[in-house]
């Protein structure tokens, strides 16, 4: 079993790490710029690194939960492949918010479309399953036949 979620793991380990270093940015600027908790609202620099990390962390169950299905019900291998461009389109768009809110929008687009493969990926796994273990028609089957 292990052998068919090692990559998933690996990634979402990964996507964990990468959380946590967008958190620490967060703690970095704050003390930069004299910004206490619970206050968010600061220097336009202070705040794009705080939306950054809250944009980033309100994805992270979607993306967890897509890659997930994808690679259970699809493809591991190819969910974490996927996974990994996500994370580095993540990881692009944090650097380049903060460094300018213009910047960021490449890397949003880009991780975007990483999620809608995703979202195609699981749907498809699942609309497969469902089908071969409830109405007994093994799509794969007959595409290769």
């Amino acid at each position: 079993m292990l052998d068919q979620i090692h990559l998933l793991a690996a990634v979402t380990v990964l996507g964990v790490l990468e959380q946590a270093y967008f958190f620490l940015q967060v703690i970095y600027a704050r003390r930069a710029f004299g910004i206490s908790p619970p206050k968010i609202s600061g220097p336009p620099e202070f705040e794009r690194i705080f939306r950054a990390q809250v944009n980033s962390s309100e994805y992270f169950p979607i993306f967890l939960a897509l890659l997930w299905q994808a690679g259970l019900f699809f493809h591991q291998g190819l969910a974490a492949a996927l996974g990994l461009l996500y994370l580095y389109a993540r990881y692009c768009y944090f650097m380049g918010y903060r460094g300018s809110s213009s910047e960021r929008l490449a890397p949003i687009y880009f991780s975007a479309g990483v999620l809608w493969i995703l979202i195609a990926a699981s749907a498809l796994g699942i609309l497969h399953f469902f089908l071969s273990h409830y109405v007994g028609l093994n799509v794969l089957q007959l595409l290769t036949a």
